[in-house]
């Protein structure tokens, strides 16, 4: 499987495939670069990452272990660029668990070599303004054939089926048939014609799927072959024998008879109100635990809108939220914008009936197997495009409705029993999902705006200095923390600076933070030295015992003097670029952390200020993740502040954060203050 990445967004997407059909791929189609799986690891960590079995899969990557529990071995790597500045997207490799569990040298060597061309050829196609835009369907590349067979050698090994006295077909990528023999045809009870190009479990329903189709993805997946037995009505047992091949699944078919019993798994009679298959019910346990990590609304959106889709072989999805007694999209599938946009709003209540409204205030799934049937109840209802049959499932949690899910087909679809049983239950794991991720949003942009409140809204202007300053939080829920940054105006020509993190990400946290902030702010205008202001903020701290440490780096700044003069308490070290353009960090004398114990010293530096003199203060998630050397991050960041060639002040910050995004894993919030003194 070969990905992409488009620009600017976090989701990898299929863009062509070998060895395998579009429905068994359907669940990876597209995947967030943060989810847990193989080849989203692969993008982020910018390695090679290989799984080598079912068991280490099952361990590694829980839910892909429960979606595809095959015997196989998988290698994903990143497709990169020159010098792996940018990565375009990932390859995937499948081998049956046959294959050594460790990759050869000879094997990463070529997908090594694979993913650098491929990179080179992307990146010079973004160049020239070509960017590789996924298909609405990837591209299914044709299995290398030894060779193509003459008529004569044809016809031969037709009449050779045909004179076998045991049932044969033949099954391609996608499931269909595409040869069956005449006896195979006789022990189906099916004609041989019915059964062309149609896939057994569904076109016989007897073969109780999904126990079939489980089995031939088993067989193609792993390139094992496997067999059972299953009941052809009323009492004859047939023994399928499926073998696996490059282009395909090759299934012998026989009486079952004399057969010791147990050699053989034995499907059972399946639900006479129909059955689902397996790609179905695979696609529902990803969605199942894709929602579990889900925390935000679009969250759920977008795996509902990945998932439900190929589920359920449906040509159309909408997903509606109920906000304020109305209707709103908040995301579809197979839909024009401008058709959708004339139902987000529509009130919950209307004078003229509409089939979602029924749904939602009756809290019934409403099923359409046919246009006409559509029409009978709702004949002002419009139609979209050629769209045959509709399920409408209200989102019911807690008694309440939060939304309304409907799919679409071009085809009429009986939705028999089975298949509307899963579809509301469906429904019901969709609404827990989405009142949850709602209530999440609710409680994130509460604490957000907490947070941005205690932060400086505009900063002044102070002649002289050219000023850029960045936040970027990186929690989750309430999780906020207490990064601060700011510059104070201290006289016409002078100006205090300070960067600092108070311990945790709680609301305490961030309420401690906007204390510090007003104290050091407080003290900055009575011109005392960095060290004092320190001084005096600890003294407070520490009177104020309130359990939780901050790092600070105050400095202030003597424009008519060209000088500053910092201080630090326990903050990382700034970087100080100098006029000729070499960067570098600034080490200070440490001082304690504020808040540990109220009599701590804090030394004062003083350094030079010639024009042109860039500082940058920052905050530990800048430079700093779990297993990386924060030396090695700080000397790296100063290298790249050194090779920056633009000298504006807002462009510097953004090259800084991009770097740090693209080496440091966001896993704290980040405060970057920017200071460049004016020529």
């Amino acid at each position: 499987m070969l990905f992409v990445l488009p620009p600017g967004e976090g989701v990898l997407e299929l863009v062509a495939l070998s060895g395998m059909s579009r429905r068994i791929a359907a669940p990876w189609a597209r995947m967030g670069v943060g989810e847990a799986t193989p080849v989203a690891e692969a993008v982020r960590q910018r390695r090679l990452v290989w799984v080598g079995g079912p068991d280490e899969m099952a361990r590694r990557y829980p839910r892909i272990g429960l979606m595809a529990p095959f015997e196989t071995v998988l290698a994903a790597a990143p497709v990169a660029g020159k010098g792996e500045d940018r990565v375009w997207g990932a390859v995937c490799l499948v081998w049956p668990v046959w294959h050594p569990p460790v990759p050869s040298r000879a094997e990463r060597e070529a997908i090594s070599g694979f993913c650098h061309r491929a990179g080179r050829l992307l990146e010079q196609a973004a160049a020239q303004g070509r960017l590789l835009v996924p298909a609405s369907q990837p591209v299914v590349l044709a299995p290398n054939r030894p060779r193509t067979p003459g008529w004569g050698e044809a016809l031969g090994a037709y009449e050779f089926a045909e004179r076998l006295p045991v049932g044969c077909c033949s099954l391609d990528l996608d499931g269909q048939v595409t040869f069956t023999n005449t006896a195979a045809a006789e022990l189906l009870g099916v004609g041989a014609a019915d059964l062309l190009g149609a896939r057994p479990w569904e076109r016989l329903p007897w073969l109780g799927a999904p126990a079939f189709e489980d089995r031939y993805r088993a067989a193609l997946m792993s390139r094992k072959p496997n067999a059972f037995t299953a009941v052809r009505p009323p009492d004859q047992r047939l023994s399928f024998r499926l073998t696996p091949g490059a282009t395909g699944v090759s299934v012998r078919i026989t009486p079952h008879a004399g057969m010791a019993r147990g050699l053989e798994p034995e499907v059972g009679p399946p639900s006479p109100q129909g059955a689902l298959g397996a790609l179905p019910l695979y696609h529902l346990m990803h969605l199942a635990a894709a929602l579990t990590e889900a925390v935000s609304v679009q969250n759920v959106v977008d795996r509902v809108t990945d998932q439900v889709v190929p589920a359920f072989e449906a040509q159309g999805l909408a997903l509606m939220k109920v906000e304020d007694g109305r209707l709103r999209i908040a995301g579809y599938r197979g839909y024009a914008p401008e058709f959708l946009a004339r139902f987000d709003g529509e009130p919950l209540t209307s004078p003229t009936p509409t089939p979602a409204a029924r749904a939602l205030s009756t809290q019934t799934p409403l099923f359409f197997t046919s246009y006409d049937d559509y029409c009978r109840s709702y004949p002002q209802a419009p139609r979209y495009g050629d769209r045959d049959a509709w399920a409408f499932l209200p989102l019911i949690a807690t008694g309440r409705p939060v939304g309304l899910l409907v799919l679409s087909y071009d085809q009429p679809r009986s939705f028999p029993l089975a298949e509307r049983t899963i579809l509301t239950s469906l429904a019901g794991l969709i609404a827990q999902a989405l009142d949850r991720a709602r209530l999440y949003d609710t409680q994130h942009q509460l604490a957000r705006t907490l947070q941005t409140g205690l932060l400086p809204q505009e900063l002044p202007e102070i002649p002289g200095l050219e000023v850029a300053a960045r936040y970027l939080p990186a929690g989750h829920g309430t999780d906020i923390g207490g990064d601060f940054y700011d510059l104070i105006r201290c006289g016409s020509r002078c100006a205090a600076i300070t960067v600092g993190d108070v311990q945790g990400h709680n609301v305490q946290a961030a309420a401690l933070m906007g204390q510090v902030r007003t104290a050091v702010h407080a003290h900055a205008t009575s011109h005392l030295t960095p060290g004092t202001v320190l001084a005096r903020t600890n003294r407070l701290l520490t009177d104020l015992n309130p359990g939780l440490f901050t790092s600070c780096l105050y400095g202030h700044l003597d424009l008519t003097q060209r000088n500053a003069r910092l201080a630090t308490a326990g903050h990382p070290p700034p970087l100080i670029r100098y006029p000729d353009g070499h960067a570098e960090r600034l080490d200070l004398p440490p001082g304690l952390l504020l808040g540990i114990t109220p009599n701590s010293d804090y030394p004062t530096t003083d350094i030079p200020l010639p024009p042109g003199t860039v500082l940058a203060l920052y905050t530990d998630g800048l430079i700093e993740a779990p297993g990386i050397d924060i030396d090695h991050t700080t000397a790296d960041l100063a290298r790249h502040l050194t090779q920056a060639e633009d000298d504006n002040a807002d462009h510097l910050a953004d090259a800084l954060l991009h770097h740090a995004s693209q080496t440091v894993p966001g896993t704290d919030d980040i405060a970057l203050l920017l200071i460049r003194v004016a020529n």
